[in-house]
């Protein structure tokens, strides 16, 4: 039995997505952002950079969102999500969850707290250079997008990471469906029965059915 720290729409989303996806039995616990939950003494003693998601994988906590995908698909190898070494592809999955997750999650961080790297004084300065290089990360995506998915014919954990952080871009001036292979990409995703069954659990209405 897993248990999840998670707050909707965060970056829990998509681990609580893979979860449904695997059918791996797991419990959810909510953290209330406003309540300063995520900074509470025993939370920090889970995770101590006071963030989500936090997995409770054997009875140890585990942290980092993408590093949570790729141990829940190599941990449930049958449901397709894992690229083992010695895969064709094990280098360019490998290649994709890092970029995802060292290059556009970090832009995102900035678009959405943009005081934080240089002050509130540079705010607006932090979140332009955020916009252009989420949208340059948009622009390799859709460029690079041959297939239905990142790495091809399949789903892997990489599309669980990415479709969460594209999803992320859903209020931005140039949100990703204007790319239109990734507009093309979000279709099939967003077909998908568990990332519905995620966004009905935690509350979120203004992106699955847009």
């Amino acid at each position: 039995m897993y248990r999840l720290y998670y707050n909707p729409g965060a970056a829990s989303l998509a681990v609580h997505w893979m979860l449904i996806e695997i059918g791996a039995p797991f419990e959810l616990a909510l953290l209330d952002f406003e309540a300063k939950a995520h900074k509470a003494p025993d939370y920090l003693e889970l995770n101590p950079g006071g963030l989500v998601p936090t997995l409770i994988v054997d009875g140890a906590p585990v942290t980092e969102c993408a590093a949570l995908l790729m141990l829940l698909a190599e941990r449930h190898a049958a449901a397709g999500f894992d690229v083992p070494p010695g895969h064709p592809d094990r280098a360019a999955y490998l290649r994709a969850m890092l970029y995802l997750a060292n290059t556009l999650m970090p832009a995102f961080r900035a678009w959405f707290y943009p005081d934080e790297p240089a002050g509130a004084a540079n705010a607006d300065a932090v979140r332009a250079a955020a916009r252009a290089r989420i949208e340059a990360v948009f622009d390799r995506l859709d460029q690079d997008l041959a297939g239905p998915y990142l790495l091809g014919e399949r789903v892997t954990a990489a599309d669980f990471l990415a479709t969460m952080l594209i999803r992320w871009s859903r209020n931005m001036p140039r949100p990703a469906a204007e790319w239109p292979r990734l507009a093309a990409y979000l279709g099939r995703m967003r077909a998908r029965p568990a990332l519905i069954e995620v966004h009905a659990r935690e509350g979120l209405t203004d992106w699955i059915g847009g």
